[in-house]
């Protein structure tokens, strides 16, 4: 069902707690199948995109702010998904790209950016200027990341004034470590502490009010805490709630907030469900869905070798690692080990740092060569049991590539789906 972001504190407080994914990624199969579930669900989607990845320079992705809601916009046309079940979000919205230059510069690029996000629609802003820039430490303290915060604040107010319609909500705080997923192996991950979470809504409160942000303040629907969930290269680190009791009296505290969770890729259906009951009604996810459609790829990548005479031995894994080895950058400060393991983390990883590959020219030729090369082909059970075996309902009918891969990232939005519906609220 359809839900204002403005409700989910109150839906809790009445006992009747849901939540809504935060789809984070800028693949256009991992954007159609959010889109399409939203439809066929009558579903809010909310679609997030980070400052690194898209900003008023054109990010990583190379998309500006308003690129990005086209593209969201032209697939949605597309798919007939209503636009009033459309939310656009930006994440970590602050001077982060822009850390190695001195604050004042960092923060005025910042301003630009939360600028550019709002001309485009953007209306759920998440506020994180909580990293140093240039001589300052690597975690700033919570007056200089409020007093920041608030400076972009500001801006966002007065752009959706002048913009006209709904003005933007807001998330303050952040997650340690920061968003993506950790490096190394983990054991374990502890909770925000309650007096972390209260200090730092205080403190934003009062600096807000200092600088006449109350209404925005008022607007500010959720906090960004650490739920003990984190994934690394190797391994996932799942939710326990029994640790988590102090930090939920917070919200009993603040009224006005929630938490947002981020980092819940790879949880599964049970804990995603418990995050929602328990204070959590907006899960993020990012690379869950790019790791299976990657999934996806690699098998049909498997079965078109297995199948077709002409079409190679998985050329489209080749592709993927020789541009990853001619491009190093996106992943070589994150994967550690000998040259068989660093092999096998490029591809398989759960960070899934493949993603930042997949708009390169050389890996779309390759995708669209696969897709060609199977579309119309009637593929054996066994090859899908063999490499897919969840996908054997598209066994031996003539295949639409895209349809298999949307399908494997829509398994993932389901449970999201359905752990948000816990309450069920009329």
């Amino acid at each position: 069902m359809q839900i204002d972001l403005r409700q989910l504190a109150s839906l809790r407080k009445r006992g009747r707690p849901m939540g809504v994914t935060s789809v984070c990624s800028a693949h256009p199969i991992v954007i159609r199948a959010a889109l399409r579930h939203g439809r066929q669900h009558e579903s809010t989607v909310l679609i997030e995109a980070t400052c690194n990845q898209v900003n008023h320079l054109g990010g990583y992705t190379g998309m500006t702010p308003s690129d990005f809601a086209a593209l969201v916009r032209k697939i949605a046309a597309e798919e007939g998904c209503p636009e009033r079940l459309i939310v656009l979000g930006g994440d970590h919205l602050g001077p982060n790209p822009w850390r190695d230059q001195p604050a004042d510069e960092a923060m005025a690029q910042a301003e630009k950016m939360v600028a550019a996000y709002i001309d485009a629609g953007f209306r759920k802003i998440h506020l994180d200027a909580s990293m140093g820039c240039k001589g300052e430490p690597v975690a700033l303290d919570d007056e200089t990341t409020a007093h920041r915060a608030a400076r972009l604040a500001a801006v966002a107010e007065a752009r959706a004034e002048t913009a006209g319609g709904e003005m933007p909500v807001y998330i303050i705080g952040t997650e340690v470590p920061p968003p993506g997923g950790a490096d190394h192996a983990l054991d374990t991950i502890e909770p925000t502490s309650a007096a972390a979470a209260l200090k730092t809504i205080d403190v934003h409160r009062r600096v807000f009010a200092d600088k006449g942000l109350d209404k925005a303040f008022a607007r500010a629907i959720g906090l960004v805490v650490q739920p003990g969930v984190e994934f690394g290269n190797h391994n996932v680190i799942y939710y326990d709630r029994s640790k988590i009791d102090a930090l939920k009296s917070v919200l009993a505290q603040e009224p006005q907030f929630v938490f947002e969770a981020h980092s819940t890729d790879y949880q599964g259906p049970g804990p995603l469900t418990a995050l929602v009951e328990d204070g959590f009604p907006i899960l993020k996810v990012g690379p869950e869905l790019t790791f299976v459609l990657r999934q996806a790829l690699y098998a049909l990548d498997a079965i078109a070798s297995d199948l077709l005479p002409d079409y190679g031995s998985r050329p489209l894994y080749a592709a993927m690692e020789s541009l990853m080895l001619d491009q190093p950058g996106n992943w070589s400060r994150h994967y550690h080990g000998s040259d068989a393991e660093m092999r096998w983390l490029r591809h398989y990883s759960l960070s899934d740092r493949i993603r930042y590959y997949w708009a390169a020219p050389e890996a779309q030729a390759a995708v669209g060569r696969l897709c060609a090369a199977l579309r119309g082909q009637s593929v054996p059970l066994p090859l899908f049991w063999q490499y897919l075996p969840s996908a054997q309902d598209f066994a031996g009918s003539p295949l639409d590539p895209e349809a298999v891969l949307i399908w494997r990232v829509t398994r993932s939005i389901a449970d999201y789906h359905a752990a948000c519906g816990v309450g069920k609220a009329d």
